[in-house]
């Protein structure tokens, strides 16, 4: 914990400097998961992403949201309540 986080906020803050030759757009996604692992605002984030994406690949591609293990296992294709 002690160093994920700080590399998680470096990757974050570098990933808004992404017009730079090294740096890029690509960090902040990443550094977003790193920091998901110990903050629970951003892992709630993140888990409603996730959960918005299986919904939205079930109702757009089915074959693929089952490939990538968003299928719910019982047939039906809308949200559990």
């Amino acid at each position: 914990m002690l160093l994920r986080v700080p590399i998680g906020l470096l990757l974050v803050v570098g990933g808004f400097l992404g017009f730079l030759p090294v740096l890029g757009f690509w960090m902040v996604p990443v550094g977003v998961a790193v920091l998901s692992v110990d903050i629970p605002f951003v892992r709630r984030f993140r888990r409603n992403a996730t959960v918005r994406i299986g919904v939205w690949l079930k109702r757009r591609y089915p074959s693929l949201a089952q490939k990538l293990g968003f299928s719910n296992g019982n047939g039906s294709s809308g949200r559990r309540r």
